[in-house]
């Protein structure tokens, strides 16, 4: 027996509600179903086409619009709708803000339960476009056809791309000329490579056949004016990897680090990988307050500088350090909240499971040289117990910045036992930050709450919640 087929239904003149997550909108049908649409504004009125539908819910897309939303602008990317990136790029930015403050709200009030003191202002970015400091592309031989090109029959003779892949399509790649995330030079990087791969017959990767030389393209620009261009190579062509090479030190001297790697894993992550210096240093500096800090290939850093120093900065003021307080820091990463925050405090001690980005910020804090900061490498379940407690002494506060996962339920329990004064506690994911709030919420009570937009022209926001003991 063949799948069966889902009914397409169309639903005439529906009234777009709400921003729903991952940046698709919402609407009701007329038997009260919902129905999530990209592309669309809260405001719009459309024709909808389903083309799935669940038990209480279908999904589907605009086929009509009668009516725009007073929210609505243009996009002003060419690739917007097709590139799964800024999906909220055709919506003003006073309303993504609106929408990224009711997303942390519903999140806090609804699976976190808990009684919420008024928020303070979600703080907008000041940039609004090319405000991320990393940007990774994939090369493809087989680049996605747009409808057009597809409806015209046309043979291309050149299917290289090099962009970003289709969302929920892992072997095909957008070409992407002018992406509005990053600043230049990153644009020509990104051109001046595929010219030039073209022109040299250099071959980009086919992931089905795993087959190719050109495999992935990371970009680091840092407020300091310094540059990281890493490329991966999936065949290790000596030649042509060094015509590929040379070309990019002579085209782009202003690259302060210029990388390469030969990756013939199934994956293209860089973690286990060895990572060749071509030219220039391996680290850029990025400054922040008066500290620097070096960002290597493998690093994290927050992908909006000037943004991250905003979200420090209510980090620190939530904390209300007088310069007494023990500090421990949850997730430190390569240690820059620790740092950023170490001149308030008496001594800060911050953990991280990964021991890169230790080794990186024992080095940053003798860069700045600041004594009052110890880093320790750990699985933070594991490492962050009673022990490590008694030989590092009782923190008077604690801040967390886990990943979108939160925190495991024993770092929750470990952290109510120790029951600290005053927990700060930053989220890239506030559902999972209100079931950890919720999970405290007995011993602490929330007293501030700030959401910091970080990503413009998406659904993502930060957000920052203070918790004092009761």
């Amino acid at each position: 027996m063949g799948r069966k087929q889902t009914k397409k239904v169309v639903f005439e003149n529906v009234k777009v509600l709400d921003a729903g997550a991952k940046g698709v909108s919402v609407a009701k049908a007329p038997e009260g179903q919902v129905i999530f649409i990209p592309n669309v504004v809260p405001g719009d009125v459309v024709d909808v086409q389903t083309f799935k539908k669940r038990k209480s819910y279908f999904e589907g897309k605009a086929i009509k619009f009668h009516s725009f939303s007073e929210h609505r602008v243009d996009p002003i990317c060419e690739h917007f709708g097709v590139c799964g990136g800024c999906k909220w790029q055709n919506m003003t930015y006073s309303q993504q803000l609106f929408y990224k403050n009711q997303e942390v709200f519903n999140n806090l009030k609804r699976i976190g339960k808990i009684e919420l003191p008024e928020f303070e202002p979600i703080l907008g970015s000041e940039k609004q476009f090319f405000y991320r400091n990393k940007m990774e592309f994939g090369f493809s031989s087989s680049r996605w056809m747009t409808q057009e090109e597809v409806e015209s029959g046309a043979e291309l003779d050149n299917k290289n791309a090099v962009g970003f892949h289709i969302p929920k399509m892992w072997d095909k790649i957008l070409d992407i000329k002018r992406c509005h995330l990053q600043q230049d030079p990153s644009n020509d990087i990104r051109n001046e490579i595929r010219r030039f791969a073209n022109e040299n017959g250099l071959s980009f990767f086919n992931p089905r056949n795993h087959e190719g030389l050109l495999r992935t393209l990371m970009i680091r620009t840092a407020s300091t004016g310094e540059l990281m261009v890493l490329i991966q190579f999936f065949d290790n062509n000596k030649k042509e990897i060094e015509l590929m090479m040379n070309f990019l030190a002579e085209r782009f001297p202003e690259i302060t680090s210029l990388q390469y790697v030969i990756n013939q894993k199934a994956n293209d992550t860089l973690y286990d990988q060895d990572i060749i210096l071509f030219k220039g240093r391996d680290y850029i500096l990025e400054e922040m307050e008066g500290l620097s800090f070096s960002i290597n290939a493998k690093s994290f850093y927050q992908t909006n500088s000037e943004q991250a120093y905003e979200l420090y900065s209510i980090t620190r003021d939530f904390a209300g350090l007088t310069g007494n307080e023990l500090v421990y820091d949850l997730y430190t990463g390569t240690g820059t909240i620790a740092q950023f925050v170490s001149k308030k405090a008496k001594k800060v001690i911050g953990v991280e499971a990964v021991p890169e980005a230790i080794a990186d910020a024992k080095e940053n804090a003798k860069r700045n040289n600041i004594t009052n900061c110890e880093f320790f490498v750990g699985d933070m379940k594991n490492v962050f117990n009673d022990e490590f407690i008694s030989a590092h002494g009782h923190p008077d506060v604690i801040i967390t910045d886990p990943p979108r996962d939160g925190m495991h339920a024993d770092v929750v329990k470990q952290i109510l036992s120790i029951a600290p004064q005053k927990v700060v506690y930053v989220s890239c994911n506030s559902a999972t930050q209100a079931r950890d709030l919720a999970l405290m919420d007995e011993l602490y009570k929330v007293t501030r709450v700030r959401p910091v937009d970080m990503f413009p022209q998406t659904h993502h926001v930060e957000n920052v919640v203070l918790l004092e003991k009761r």
